[in-house]
């Protein structure tokens, strides 16, 4: 098997794209558009579904490696080696995947047959990007109810649950959804934005498990090198890459709002407005 150097460069790109737009809230789906019309890797369509998903695994780990110790439930310091707290904590996670598992499982296909279309990304990223400028600037967030993970209840979970639903349609951005809903219901930017990260691992490693099954059951899980090389590539520099970025928007929201989030989508999808239209 032939080494190819440039698909190889376009894994790490794509990466790259990957592990900054999954975490900040300017759509991961809208970027790997724009990247996708000008740099096109040479593999199948089936492919490439799969890679775009997979390399999300890089990005969950990152999430794993720097929440370990809030993310495991277990301690021998704990009565039963059970700590009540993260295991609550968990149990609001899995009530927050309730509704987007439900309907990802049942429509996922008929979703992206419908909806992954420039027009509906563009709409999306203008939409919710003037929805955070708006929120913003009605002081939403200044004023938190919730100032901690511990101060959610299954009702606030399951309210973010079903505001994580707007992001199956393609452009509106998970971690932007998730924390929009947060806010609203009355958390704190940073408490939004950890819950985010966490309810990211189960979520995006079933769609990751689900995108991988059924590549496997239509082509045998069958890889070539160069795609074995490229899937690993891209896995390890998206991990990488959201190690910085969460590190970075938990500082950076710890002392700023999300308005240049916001302003950042508009452009962006004014961008897209202009070269698919014209």
């Amino acid at each position: 098997m032939e080494f190819n150097i440039l698909e190889w460069f376009k894994a790490v790109f794509l990466g790259l794209v990957e592990g900054i737009t999954e975490w900040l809230p300017i759509s991961s789906t809208g970027h790997m558009i724009l990247v996708d019309e000008f740099i096109r890797m040479d593999i199948s369509e089936e492919f490439k579904a799969l890679f775009l998903v997979v390399i999300q695994l890089g990005a969950i780990l990152a999430v794993v490696v720097l929440y370990f110790k809030r993310l495991w439930p277990f301690s021998a310091k704990e009565k039963y080696f059970i700590c009540k707290d993260k295991f609550s904590m968990w149990f609001k996670i899995f009530v927050a995947c309730i509704p987007a598992g439900l309907i990802g499982v049942l429509f996922d296909d008929a979703i992206d047959a419908l909806l992954m279309k420039p027009l509906v990304v563009v709409v999306t990223l203008i939409l919710y990007g003037v929805l955070f400028i708006v929120l913003e600037k009605k002081k939403i967030g200044d004023h938190p109810r919730v100032q901690s993970i511990d101060d959610l209840t299954y009702k606030d979970a399951l309210l973010i649950g079903i505001f994580q639903l707007l992001a199956l349609i393609p452009g509106t951005s998970r971690s932007g959804a998730t924390i929009i809903g947060g806010m609203l219901i009355g958390c704190a930017r940073p408490v939004a934005a950890e819950f985010t990260f966490f309810l990211a691992v189960p979520v995006m490693a079933g769609a990751s498990l689900i995108k991988s099954v059924k590549f496997g059951v239509e082509n045998g899980f069958s890889f070539s090198g160069n795609e074995a090389m490229m899937l690993v590539t891209g896995m390890v520099v998206a991990f990488i890459v959201s190690i910085v970025v969460i590190r970075f928007l938990m500082s950076y929201i710890r002392k700023h709002d999300f308005v240049v989030f916001g302003w950042y989508r508009i452009i962006l999808g004014l961008i897209l407005l202009g070269y698919f239209c014209f």
